[in-house]
């Protein structure tokens, strides 16, 4: 989305819980920023315990331009980038349907939560609760998941992504830190060596 610049931070947390009843809790925290030309920087980090003691590397660095339609994924640990064909998405603001398209066997029911403001913006909640009926993937109940978004329409972006599913466990996305404006150049400069 060209014209919306900002530099952030997302904040990524995944819970699990086991068949005894404990839990394995990961996270990590990422670098992500978007110029007025619509290309955007963003880390991958590994997720990490949270338990303080360990700290989550980059893993990769990722630069894509909507304007040369490039992609460059660069592994800083090898010193190695490559390019990659890009085709942007469409920008387009987050809709959802009363019913979501789902798998045969589901149902699927979407719930507007309103408004609120996250880090001075303006954003709009949407819950999408989808019930998978017993016997679909051979389980003997149904199975409830919950996706939980706060999108940006200034920014195009959701800045609050939750996710609850039995299958895998929850998983939330937070944008913190946000700072609105043109972020420093050099981030969209291929690492060099």
């Amino acid at each position: 989305m060209p014209n919306a610049p900002f530099t952030a931070t997302v904040n990524t947390g995944w819970i699990r819980q086991l068949p005894d009843g404990s839990t394995i809790t990961l996270k990590n925290h990422r670098a992500i920023a978007r110029d007025a030309a619509g290309r955007i920087f963003q880390e991958r980090r590994a997720l990490v315990p949270d338990d303080g003691k360990a700290q989550s590397g980059v893993t990769q660095i990722e630069i894509s331009d909507p304007v040369t339609h490039e992609l460059y994924i660069c592994m800083p640990q090898g010193r190695t980038c490559q390019v990659e064909v890009f085709s942007p998405p469409e920008s387009f603001p987050y809709t959802p349907t009363a019913k979501a398209h789902v798998a045969q066997g589901s149902t699927s029911e979407s719930e507007d939560l309103g408004t609120q403001s996250i880090g001075g913006l303006e954003t709009v909640g949407t819950r999408e609760t989808t019930i998978i009926r017993a016997g679909t993937i051979g389980n003997n109940s149904p199975l409830l998941s919950k996706r939980e978004f706060w999108f940006s329409p200034r920014l195009g972006v959701s800045l609050i992504s939750k996710r609850q599913d039995p299958l895998s466990g929850t998983q939330n996305f937070e944008v913190s830190d946000i700072t609105l404006g043109e972020p420093d150049a050099k981030l969209f400069e291929v690492p060099s060596g």
